[in-house]
């Protein structure tokens, strides 16, 4: 491994957010899958939840179609609700969806400094009933067109620049790394930091 590849995973483990998340619940489109996994490297989330109660599990996740963003996050796969929440509860104090009802708030009003997963729904019926009562609220974001939707791809980047720029005020991305010490070793030795030149 190179001295500049080395510094560049050292560059992306010192920035990433253990205390930020996304959850995808029964998205079809491996293209929006894709954009959303790549949205997440770019801006630091490790931590991708995949819920899938209508499809079946992805066996894995095209390198191609995600330009290998997959190999650099932590992934985890459920097929239900209840093991999904109970392992987002363990980690994030607050869940929030993305969902166009009547208590919505604007996206600008959530707090995406404390530990949050954002769930987003698939690209037809959004995210389920069921799972929007597990979570503390949802929000919308602001549109002034015909159209009162986004695409799944488009609303998570959106959102996580938000969450972003909230956090880059508050000094989340200066370089002093965020995630837990044995985190750091893991991901370091999967993403070969520790290897012999």
């Amino acid at each position: 491994m190179t001295p500049e590849r080395k510094t560049r995973i050292t560059h992306v483990l010192n920035h990433r957010q253990p205390d930020l998340a996304v959850v995808m619940e029964n998205v079809h489109d491996p293209h929006n899958i894709a954009a959303v996994m790549r949205t997440c490297d770019a801006v630091g989330i490790q931590e991708l939840y995949v819920l899938n109660t209508q499809i079946a599990r992805h066996k894995k996740f095209g390198k191609k179609s995600s330009a290998s963003a997959a190999g650099w996050l932590t992934i985890h796969q459920f097929d239900s609700i209840e093991s999904c929440v109970t392992a987002l509860r363990k980690k994030y104090s607050k869940l929030y969806a993305t969902h166009l009802g009547e208590k919505a708030h604007s996206l600008y009003e959530l707090d995406l400094t404390e530990p949050v997963a954002l769930v987003f729904g698939n690209e037809h019926a959004g995210v389920s009933d069921e799972l929007l009562k597990h979570c503390d609220g949802n929000f919308i974001i602001p549109q002034v067109g015909m159209v009162k939707s986004l695409n799944i791809s488009v609303a998570c980047a959106v959102t996580l620049y938000e969450a972003f720029r909230q956090r880059q005020v508050k000094g989340f991305y200066d370089g002093k790394a965020r995630l837990h010490e044995e985190q750091v070793k893991l991901l370091s030795d999967k993403w070969g930091l520790h290897e012999e030149q």
